[in-house]
C-alpha cells in the first residue's frame, strides 16, 4: 500500500533515518490517505528522543515537551514530531500521569485508541498495521485498540470520540467497544466542557446526526446531554407529530446542512416540550410556550458547554422563533425582522422548513407554501434596501444632537417612532421628511 506524502513530511522523515533513527507518519494522516481523504494536519512518530529533534531541525517549538512532542517549522507550517512512548497511569481519566520513551514502534500504537487511528506509514517500510486498521477501515468498524475497557478507563474521552468517527465516518462501532463504552460512559463527568462540546459539534455537524440515537442507548447522554434522554421519551399524541421528541429532532437535524448553527438550533428546539407538554381530554398532546422555553435551555446548555456568545445569540434566537406565524406581507415581515434581529436571517426559512418536513404530513403543503411566502417578502424586503433597524434609518442620533435634542428618553423615543413610521412605510426613510415630521 503506497501513500503520497507530502514533500516537507518525506523530508523530516528521511531526514530522521539519515541521522540512524525511525520515522512515520501516523494516526489520523495515515487512515485518510488510505480512505483516499486529503489529510488536514500529518503527525510523525520516531525513536528520536526529543533532544535528538531539536539538534536534526534548525527551526523547532517545545509545543508539548512534556509528552514527547517538538513541532519542526517548515516552510511556515508546523509538524508535530513525538517520541515513540508508553503512557503511565491515567488518574484523572484523561491524561497520563507519566510518560516512558520507547524505542519500539508497536509499543507507542498500542497506546493508541482505536485500530484505525494505530497505523503508521513511511515510503521504507511501508504501511505499519499491527491492530487490523485497514480491515477495519473496509469494513466501516470502529474498534478499540486492545481491550476496550483499557482505553477507555485511560481517557473517557474516547468514549465520545469513538461516537464522532462513527458519526463522520458513516462507521458502526464494534460490539465489545460498545459494551465498554456503555460500562464506562460515566466517567464522562470527569472531562472537561470544552471538550464534550468539541466532540459534540463534530458529531452533530456530521453526514450522520442520528449518531445521537446510539450516544443515548450506551448512556452517553445522560452524562453529558440529560436533556436529550427526556426527549427521546417524549411521545407526540397530536395530528402534527409522528415522532417522539427525539426522533422529531434527528429528522429535523437532518433537514438543514451541516452547519454549527443550524444544527444546534434543530438539536435544541424542541428542548422544552417534555416540561411544557399538557394532554386534553381527547388524549391530544399539547405544548404550550415550548419555544420561549427552549431558547431558554438552549441558553443554559450551551453556557455550561462553553460556547461562544455569538453562537448562543444565534441559536437561542431561531430557536424562540422557530414556530412563529406572521402575516406573509412586507410590512408586518419587517416588524418581524426588527423584533428578532439580523441574526436570524436567512437561516429562518431552513429551520421552519425543516421543522415541518420532521412532522407528519398534516397541511405540510400548506406550511411549506406559507415558508415559501416568507422567503419571497424577506427577498422582496432586501431587494428594495427597506429600513428595518436603527442603523438603516435614515436619521442617526448625530442629527438630533444637532438640533439640540441631548441623549436621553426624548431621544431615543424620537428615533423609536421614526423607525417605527418607517417600517409600516419604507418611502418615508427620508431625512427631510423626518426630521420635520419628528422634531419640533
Amino acid at each position: 500500500m503506497k501513500i503520497q506524502l507530502p514533500k516537507n513530511v518525506k523530508y523530516i522523515i528521511d531526514k530522521l533515518y539519515d541521522n540512524g533513527f525511525e520515522a512515520y507518519a501516523v494516526g489520523g494522516c495515515v487512515r485518510d490517505s488510505l480512505m483516499g481523504v486529503e489529510p488536514k494536519d500529518w503527525d510523525i512518530t520516531t525513536n528520536a528522543l526529543p533532544e535528538d529533534v531539536k539538534q536534526i531541525f534548525s527551526h523547532t517549538i517545545d509545543t508539548g515537551i512534556k509528552h514527547g512532542t517538538v513541532s519542526v517549522l517548515l516552510d511556515k507550517v508546523i509538524y508535530e514530531i513525538t517520541t515513540y512512548r508508553i503512557d503511565g497511569e491515567y488518574k484523572d481519566h484523561r491524561h497520563p500521569e507519566t510518560v516512558t520513551y520507547s524505542r519500539v514502534l508497536k509499543e507507542d500504537l498500542l497506546r493508541r485508541d482505536f485500530t484505525i487511528n494505530a497505523m503508521a506509514y513511511n515510503d521504507k517500510e511501508g504501511l505499519v498495521d499491527e491492530f487490523g486498521g485497514q480491515e477495519d477501515l473496509k469494513k466501516g468498524i470502529i474498534r478499540c485498540v486492545g481491550v476496550p475497557k483499557d482505553r477507555f478507563t485511560e481517557d473517557a474521552l474516547r468514549i465520545m470520540r469513538a461516537s464522532r468517527f462513527a458519526a463522520v465516518l458513516g462507521f458502526d462501532i464494534d460490539e465489545g467497544t460498545c459494551e465498554a463504552m456503555k460500562e464506562l460512559s460515566g466517567n464522562l463527568k470527569y472531562i472537561s466542557a470544552e471538550r464534550i462540546q468539541a466532540e459534540l459539534i463534530k458529531t452533530i455537524t456530521s453526514g450522520n446526526p442520528a449518531e445521537l440515537i446510539r450516544m443515548y442507548e450506551l448512556g452517553i447522554t445522560k452524562v453529558i446531554l440529560p436533556i436529550w434522554d427526556e426527549m427521546m421519551e417524549c411521545e407526540q399524541h397530536n395530528p402534527n407529530h409522528m415522532y417522539t421528541v427525539g426522533m422529531h429532532t434527528i429528522k429535523a437535524m437532518e433537514g438543514v446542512h451541516n452547519d454549527k448553527i443550524l444544527r444546534l438550533t434543530m438539536l435544541f428546539h424542541d428542548s422544552a416540550k417534555p416540561e411544557c407538554k399538557t394532554t386534553d381530554g381527547d388524549g391530544v398532546d399539547h405544548f404550550k410556550g415550548h419555544p420561549a422555553k427552549s431558547a431558554e435551555n438552549v441558553k443554559r446548555i450551551l453556557r455550561e458547554l462553553k460556547m461562544d456568545n455569538d453562537t448562543i445569540d444565534k441559536v437561542s434566537t431561531l430557536v424562540s422563533i422557530h414556530d412563529t406565524r406572521v402575516e406573509a406581507t412586507p410590512k408586518a415581515f419587517r416588524r418581524f425582522m426588527n423584533k428578532v434581529g439580523e441574526k436570524a436571517f436567512p437561516y429562518f426559512f431552513e429551520v421552519q422548513r425543516a421543522d415541518i418536513m420532521a412532522q407528519s404530513d398534516y397541511r405540510r403543503e400548506e406550511k411549506l407554501a406559507l415558508v415559501d411566502a416568507y422567503e419571497n417578502v424577506y427577498n422582496e424586503i432586501m431587494k428594495a434596501k427597506d429600513c428595518f433597524t436603527l442603523k438603516d434609518l435614515a436619521v442617526n442620533g448625530r442629527d438630533l444632537i444637532e438640533r439640540g435634542i441631548n441623549p436621553g428618553p426624548d431621544f431615543k423615543r424620537i428615533l423609536d417612532e421614526m423607525l417605527s413610521d418607517v417600517i409600516d412605510n419604507p418611502e418615508h426613510n427620508d431625512k427631510a421628511y423626518l426630521m420635520s415630521t419628528y422634531v419640533k
